[in-house]
């Protein structure tokens, strides 16, 4: 099997956590299971298939020359049930902390198959905390309120973020704490959005709402399903002139399924522009990584 190693360049920032290697994009032949990030002083090996042992030491050993500043080498196993880690090389790192455009999120190995932050919507994120200065923003499927702590920082007046999973949005409450967020700009909510529309009206009207939604998790979500249920309902929730993000994390659905959702769902929405990916997460099929639109609701 070839090596990742010759597609990786070492970043000049290593304070910044970031993608090295994004195999999922399947733009690397026979590598398509294999991501690689820097979560400093971590590198992680992500896994989607098993490998031969040898070539995984033989990485592990030239990732390590390469970033000597590497105090844990770590691979976890998506391929396996509950998505376990190893330690390859140097401590056994389970807490760190990634920093993203100067803010601060808690990263957990070894908990769940999901660390706590995805590195594909970083300039999602900074559009966001450039975004936000005095708005009311809602933040759908929050998980750990990553968008939350980017639109406080930006100036935020209140963020909603609602999530189903209650320890999630306490890692987000958390994530607020760990950048001295005042909390008392942040509300907390963990219901099902498709049961609690009145809730989350509650807090409204929002100057920014943000949906990433899972693709599909069994029992509560299945996106192509359901994703007209909250474009169906941004009148009711958004104001005249307020901005979305509608984010789409499927490769089984494209971009003009979400165009077409938002045109016959809500059509009072205008596409005003898209949120591209970071270079790293190159694709080599159009469509199949997320999909970031802006919209914004205007009325006559």
């Amino acid at each position: 099997m070839i090596s990742p190693i010759a597609y990786i360049n070492k970043p000049d920032d290593l304070v910044e956590s970031q993608r090295l290697f994004h195999g999922r994009g399947h733009a690397y032949p026979g590598l398509e299971h294999v991501n690689i990030d820097w979560i400093a002083p971590a590198l992680i090996i992500t896994l989607y298939a098993e490998v031969e042992r040898d070539w995984l030491e033989a990485l592990c050993a030239e990732l390590a020359s390469l970033f000597s500043e590497c105090e844990s080498l770590q691979v976890q196993y998506r391929c396996r049930p509950r998505a376990p880690f190893e330690v390859m090389k140097g401590e056994e790192l389970t807490q760190l902390t990634a920093i993203e455009n100067e803010l601060k999120y808690h990263i957990s190995l070894g908990k769940a198959q999901n660390t706590g932050l995805f590195l594909d919507i970083a300039k999602g994120r900074s559009w966001v905390k450039e975004n936000s200065q005095d708005k009311n923003v809602l933040n759908l499927f929050s998980y750990t309120c990553a968008f939350s702590v980017a639109a406080i920082a930006g100036g935020a007046q209140r963020v909603v973020n609602i999530d189903m999973a209650k320890g999630a949005l306490s890692t987000g409450r958390d994530n607020h704490r760990l950048n001295d967020h005042d909390i008392s700009k942040v509300i907390f909510q963990g219901i099902d959005i498709f049961k609690s529309w009145s809730r989350i009206k509650k807090y409204g009207p929002y100057d920014l709402l943000i949906s990433d939604p899972p693709s599909f998790q069994k029992g509560s979500v299945d996106i192509q399903r359901d994703y007209y249920k909250i474009i169906s309902r941004i009148p009711q929730l958004v104001k005249p002139g307020g901005l979305l993000m509608m984010c789409l994390n499927s490769p089984d659905l494209d971009d003009a399924f979400l165009k077409q959702q938002v045109a016959e769902h809500c059509p009072e929405c205008q596409l005003v522009g898209k949120i591209d990916n970071p270079e790293v997460f190159k694709e080599a099929q159009e469509g199949k990584g997320l999909k970031v639109y802006l919209y914004q609701y205007l009325v006559d």
